[in-house]
C-alpha cells in the first residue's frame, strides 16, 4: 500500500509518498522560514497564503521523486490538527479534492500521531509497548504507546511547550527565528553549569511539563546583567538549554520506570537538539533503557510521518469522510490519540 501524505499544520508545506508505512519513497518540505523570519515568529495569514501557493507544486514534486503515478496510490493522508486552522484548511481541502478526483480513500491524521509514527520508519523500529516523549514547538507530551495507533497520554505541557520556550528565549536574546537550531549551536560555546535556571515540576508526582517559568527567569537574568554591562549569550543559552533538557530527560526516564518499560522514543522538532539527544541516551543507558530517535529531518514537521500513520489508519479501516474538518487546539480524541492542544 502506497500513501500520499500532506502536511500543512504550520509553516512547512510538505508532501511525501510512503510504502507500507515504513519505506519513504519521497519526502518534500518547502519551508517558510525566510517569510516569517523578519517577524520573529509565524504569521498565520502569511503561512496560509504560502501554503496556497506551494501545495500543488510540492505534491507534484513528491510524486515525481517517488516514481509513483497517481493511479498507483492506495490512499491519501492529511494532517487535520492540531495547528493553525488557516494553514490546515489548505492541506485538508487539497487532500479531499485529490482523494475524490482519484477515487482514493482519505484519512485525517493527528499531527502528534504523525510525530510518533516517525520512529516506525527507522530501522529497527521500537518494539511495543514503549514510552514516547514528544517535544516540539507547540507540544510537549509523554505517551505510553501500546500499538501503532494505540496511545495513552501520560503528561503534557501546562503552558509553553519546549520548542516554544526555545523560540521565545532566542527572540529575547536577539537571535531571530526559528530559535531552536541557533540556540543549540550557541550553547556549544557556553558553560551549562555557570547559570542555573529553575526546573519546574521536576518531581515524580506528575508527568506534566511547564516551561514558562524558565523563560521568565531568563528574561529577568538578562535584564539584571544588562544593567551590570556584561552578558554572555553563550552561557545564557547553555544554561537555559540545560534546564529544559534536564526536565525532558528526567520525566521521560521516570515515565519508563512508571510503566516498567525498557524502550523510549523521542520525537518532535526538539528531538533534533544535539544536547537532548546526547543527554537522553546517556541517562537511558544508566537505566538499561533503549532509545529510538528519528533522524533530524524526520523530527521536524514533514509529510512522511503523516503518510506513515495514514497507512496504519487505512490498514485498520479508519477512513475519513470528505467533510473532514480541521482543528487547532480543541481537546479531542482522534484514532486513539488525544490532541490536547
Amino acid at each position: 500500500m502506497m500513501v500520499l501524505g500532506i502536511e500543512t499544520s504550520c509553516d512547512e508545506t510538505a508532501a511525501a509518498v510512503v510504502s507500507h508505512g515504513e519505506r519513504i519513497l519521497s519526502n518534500v518540505v518547502w519551508s517558510q522560514v525566510a517569510t516569517h523570519h523578519p517577524y520573529g515568529g509565524v504569521v498565520p495569514e502569511l503561512a496560509s497564503r504560502k501554503h496556497v501557493e506551494k501545495i500543488v507544486p510540492v505534491v507534484e514534486e513528491a510524486l515525481d521523486r517517488s516514481g509513483v503515478n497517481s493511479n498507483r496510490l492506495d490512499g491519501v493522508a492529511v494532517t487535520c490538527g492540531p495547528g493553525l486552522v488557516g494553514a490546515l484548511l489548505v492541506g485538508a481541502s487539497f487532500a479531499k479534492a485529490y482523494a475524490y478526483a482519484q477515487g482514493l480513500p482519505l484519512t485525517g491524521v493527528n499531527h502528534l500521531e504523525g510525530h510518533v509514527a516517525a520512529v516506525y520508519m527507522e530501522r529497527p523500529p521500537p518494539p511495543f509497548p514503549f514510552v514516547a516523549l514528544l517535544a516540539s514547538g507547540g507540544h510537549t507530551n509523554l505517551y505510553y504507546v501500546k500499538g501503532r495507533t494505540d496511545f495513552e497520554l501520560m503528561g503534557q505541557t501546562r503552558d509553553d511547550a519546549a520548542g516554544e520556550a526555545f523560540d521565545k528565549v532566542a527572540k529575547l536574546l536577539g537571535l531571530g527565528y526559528p530559535g531552536g537550531q541557533v540556540m543549540d549551536q550557541l550553547s556549544e560555546g557556553g558553560d551549562p553549569e555557570r547559570i542555573h535556571f529553575p526546573r519546574a515540576l521536576l518531581d515524580k508526582t506528575s508527568f506534566d511539563f511547564s516551561f514558562s517559568g524558565v523563560k521568565t527567569a531568563v528574561a529577568r537574568y538578562v535584564a539584571k546583567v544588562q544593567q551590570a554591562g556584561s552578558v554572555s549569550l553563550e552561557d545564557i543559552a547553555a544554561g537555559f538549554q540545560e534546564a529544559v533538557v534536564d526536565v525532558l530527560v528526567q520525566k521521560a526516564i521516570w515515565a519508563t520506570e512508571k510503566k516498567r518499560c525498557e524502550t523510549l522514543a523521542v520525537v518532535g522538532g526538539v528531538a533534533a537538539n544535539s544536547r537532548l539527544r546526547f543527554r537522553i541516551k546517556e541517562e537511558a543507558n544508566r537505566f538499561g533503557v533503549s532509545v529510538h530517535i528519528p533522524k533530524p529531518e524526520l523530527c521536524t514537521d514533514n509529510a512522511a510521518m503523516i503518510a506513515a500513520m495514514g497507512y496504519w489508519h487505512l490498514s485498520e479501516g479508519k477512513d475519513s469522510p470528505l467533510d473532514l474538518d480541521v482543528y487547532s487546539k480543541k481537546p479531542r480524541v482522534l484514532n486513539g490519540l488525544s490532541s490536547n492542544g
